[in-house]
């Protein structure tokens, strides 16, 4: 894979300052094919921000982000750009490159949650989904309308412990959903991570996730399925709050004549497993942990595009900057995602893609393992346990049999592993972290004066870096 700067597609003049937002669009242009490079929250938020995979930016696990590094937020505003992040950060250290920011402290809460500013910390009453959806409008009322704009508008939901507004808890409760297949996997070809990990329905999920005692007397299988209906009624629940945000921020945009000159992003820090294998949460390289939403829409965006082109996380930074006719930097290791939005992807376009998570034993048992995915294969390496699972997708999409020690499958093995090797060194990961991580230090910023209660129409004007 190659960087380059790819020019705004011909539709729109590269001379046009395009605005930029991440929020969620009407259905447009999607890929199903979008993934992340390390599936936990923090190493995905520092990846979108830098264009670098986890062992260039510095963070591999929860630990705190380096701000003074080169960031697209700083390119995009030294282009001229009003640049603003409004809701999760979790990145530890107060975000640079930002005219305007408000964020919530750590992963932040559900209801009255806290947000911190450059003016101090505040609280804004009412539901956080609604919150950063009511704040994100504020930021562009409020902009300077001379100016494009940048905005990272990030939603807590569905985060854990997934709670639902009061306006769809009660809806969503009635709801019965259907068990995936895999839901009492036993891991029968996959010895070397799952079996211990701790992020199951049915050992892993607590009082604090369910927000109610089981009926007494189920145990067993029907425990594990009432558990799954607990998890998915809250879980869906959330994500129909953002999923109103985004109709509301998408109003926002035609309303205000902003739409057509406005490119929309919407996607996701981290897959995650509802009842797959079955697993909550994410960190694992199966698909489900591995894929993200990706669905834009606005200015040089195909309608109706449906696209099989790899799409990572590393790209998203690149193609904020060619959405802004600007430079892309030589060391960011993605590309602009536009030729593919456009209908249009390079001849010379990944054909695989190279993963690494480093959280071992982290909060959910899960062991560290590097990989990489093709379009019809996966190779997955537990390296601290030297253990290898292959995966034929054609055949088995759900990640049931591990062909890795099946002599029929020595050679699509061994084409694999040099393979490997190659986008390892190409992404020049050089084991900067496998043998010892970074400190957590994500959920400890520093003190911030207190604020009190506000509105959001109150909060935006705090939000003024210094």
């Amino acid at each position: 894979m190659t960087t380059q700067r790819t020019p705004f597609p011909a539709t729109a003049p590269r001379s046009t300052k395009h605005q930029i937002s991440t929020a969620s669009p009407n259905p447009a242009s999607a890929s199903p094919n979008a993934f992340v490079t390390n599936s936990i929250c923090t190493p995905s938020r520092a990846t979108l921000l830098t264009g670098k995979y986890s062992h260039l930016n510095g963070v591999p696990v929860f630990n705190n982000f380096d701000g003074t590094q080169q960031n697209v937020a700083k390119l995009l505003q030294s282009a001229g750009y009003h640049t603003g992040v409004i809701g999760k950060w979790h990145l530890g250290s107060d975000p640079t490159g930002f005219d305007r920011w408000i964020i919530l402290p750590g992963q932040g809460v559900y209801n009255n949650p806290a947000f911190l500013t450059p003016a101090g910390r505040l609280t804004v009453n009412g539901y956080v989904t609604d919150i950063i959806t009511d704040l994100g409008t504020e930021w562009l009322d409020t902009r300077p309308k001379n100016k494009p704009f940048f905005l990272l508008l990030h939603h807590k939901a569905p985060h854990r412990e997934w709670t639902p507004s009061e306006k769809y808890r009660a809806e969503f409760s009635k709801k019965t959903i259907p068990e995936p297949s895999t839901l009492f996997d036993k891991y029968d070809s996959r010895p070397a991570a799952l079996p211990e990990n701790r992020q199951t329905i049915a050992r892993d999920l607590n009082r604090n996730d369910l927000k109610m005692d089981p009926p007494s007397g189920i145990t067993g299988d029907a425990l594990t399925r009432w558990k799954y209906q607990r998890y998915m009624q809250d879980y869906l629940a959330c994500v129909q709050s953002v999923d109103d945000s985004v109709g509301k921020i998408l109003d926002y945009l035609a309303a205000h004549d902003l739409a057509k000159n406005t490119l929309v992003i919407y996607t996701a820090d981290n897959g995650f497993f509802l009842g797959d294998l079955g697993l909550f949460d994410k960190r694992f390289m199966y698909e489900p942990s591995l894929r993200v939403p990706l669905i834009a829409c606005g200015p040089g965006v195909k309608a109706g595009t449906v696209t099989d082109s790899f799409a990572l996380n590393i790209d998203y930074a690149p193609t904020f900057l060619a959405a802004a006719g600007e430079k892309i930097p030589a060391d960011m290791q993605g590309r602009s995602l536009l030729p593919i939005l456009s209908g249009e992807p390079p001849a010379d376009w990944r054909t695989a893609m190279y993963y690494r998570y480093y959280h071992d034993p982290g909060h959910h048992n899960t062991r560290a393992h590097l990989g990489i995915r093709t379009a019809t294969h996966k190779l997955i390496h537990y390296w601290k346990k030297d253990a290898w699972e292959l995966f034929d997708l054609t055949t088995d999409p759900q990640e049931q049999h591990n062909l890795a020690n099946d002599p029929a499958h020595a050679a699509k093995l061994a084409e694999l592993k040099t393979q490997l090797a190659a986008l390892k060194m190409e992404m020049k990961d050089e084991d900067q972290f496998a043998a010892t991580q970074p400190k957590d230090g994500v959920d400890n910023q520093r003190p911030f004066k207190p604020l009190g209660v506000k509105k959001s129409s109150e909060a935006i004007p705090l939000s003024v870096s210094k």
